[in-house]
């Protein structure tokens, strides 16, 4: 007898104007949002919130992340950053969940001459793309965070920087997405089809099959499995970047503010929790999915880290996790049409995708109700990638 599963006839089968195919923070922005506009939604994820959003330290910080020749990643971040505090005002509202946003800027810090040199050059950067930020000595960093050590030379300080609890926001749109008719099917995607009628099938790893006007691919580092192959498709430039993040535990107040810092040239940041957690990363390695959380990983984020704020080493280690960052050649997200009519991309955020959530939503329901996409959001259509 042969295990594959019987065809049903597209009439037979679920139906929902969109779905949704990964459960991170863009896809349940995505269809939060879509079921807001009025449409029948579902997400196909086979564990919502445990990819790169659970690992993710949360960080709106388009100004502190500002990179040479990434100026239009900037530009959307820019514009996302402004859109967070609505989307967080509804999303608190429509779900009762509170998600720990906080909007204390942060403070970037070196602490050697050629660290502090790297940083002069980036906020003379910074300052000429007009973003706000302050030139601090190391007397002027501690007194904003007086856990930073003696050897902090100075710093930058990006006061509209902010930060929010990912898994909060995880928790919050699954609760608002509930709430507005959205459903959750707890299962992996496997392909997409072109179905009658102009809509599209989805096979999920079960065998069994939903069907849909209109698909999202939203599966983070893992999106080229659907969306490579199919018909007018562009190859999906998707690579996993594997990060490496710690949490810790220690009194309130610790820290105030997301610090930020070059260690011999080596980024690492601490982003506080108003419960007292410290979340601490990260490490970027290009190992595929590798999924291990390596001795030398842990210990080159505490020795950093300790370069710059000695009392972490006096914390409690409650959890180290690994997420795998989805990254594209330019860095920008792939948001927009790719291949047959009715098929969304909404991948490639890299480390943004907390903070891009509000304008990849925004783009995808504009996509999906033929409203105007956000014009800051054109540089991310995925036929840049078409030869």
């Amino acid at each position: 007898m042969s295990d594959t599963p019987t065809a049903r006839p597209a009439s037979d089968l679920p139906r929902y104007d969109v779905a949704v195919l990964g459960g991170g923070v863009a896809g349940l922005s995505i269809a939060w949002r879509a079921a807001r506009a009025g449409l029948s939604v579902a997400v196909v994820d086979p564990a919502p919130g445990t990819g790169a959003t659970h690992a993710s330290a949360g960080m709106l910080a388009p100004v502190s992340e500002v990179t040479y020749t990434e100026e239009p990643l900037l530009r959307l971040g820019l514009a996302s950053l402004a859109a967070w505090p609505g989307f967080r005002a509804e999303l608190e509202e429509d779900s009762g969940v509170a998600i720990d946003h906080r909007a204390d800027g942060t403070i970037e810090v070196a602490g050697s001459a050629d660290d502090m040199a790297v940083l002069d050059e980036l906020g003379a950067f910074e300052t000429a793309l007009g973003l706000r930020v302050e030139r601090l000595t190391g007397r002027e960093c501690r007194a904003l965070e007086p856990m930073l050590a003696p050897s902090v030379r100075g710093g930058l300080l990006a006061r509209d920087d902010a930060w929010v609890n990912p898994r909060l926001v995880v928790r919050a749109l699954l609760t608002a997405l509930s709430r507005a008719g959205g459903a959750v099917v707890l299962d992996r995607a496997v392909a997409i089809t072109p179905s009658g009628g102009g809509d599209l099938r989805v096979r999920r790893e079960s065998g069994e099959e939903i069907h849909a006007g209109r698909v999202v691919v939203a599966a983070g580092a893992r999106s080229p499995e659907l969306l490579d192959g199919l018909p007018g498709a562009p190859d999906t430039p998707v690579r996993p970047v594997k990060g490496q993040i710690l949490r810790l535990r220690g009194p309130r107040g610790f820290l105030t503010r997301c610090v930020r810092g070059l260690v011999h040239g080596t980024p690492v940041y601490l982003v506080p929790r108003g419960d007292g957690e410290i979340t601490l990363g990260a490490t970027a390695e290009e190992l595929g999915f590798d999924q291990r959380v390596t001795a030398g990983g842990v210990y080159g984020l505490l020795r950093d880290a300790r370069e710059l704020v000695p009392g972490v080493t006096e914390l409690e280690l409650t959890e180290t996790t690994v997420g795998f960052r989805p990254g594209t050649p330019d860095n920008l997200p792939l948001i927009g049409p790719a291949g047959p009519p009715g098929v969304v991309a909404a991948t490639g955020h890299h480390r943004a995708g907390v903070l891009l959530a509000p304008i990849t939503a925004e783009t995808v329901v504009a996509l999906l109700t033929g409203a105007p996409v956000p014009e800051v959001a054109r540089s991310c259509d995925p036929g840049r990638f078409l030869p």
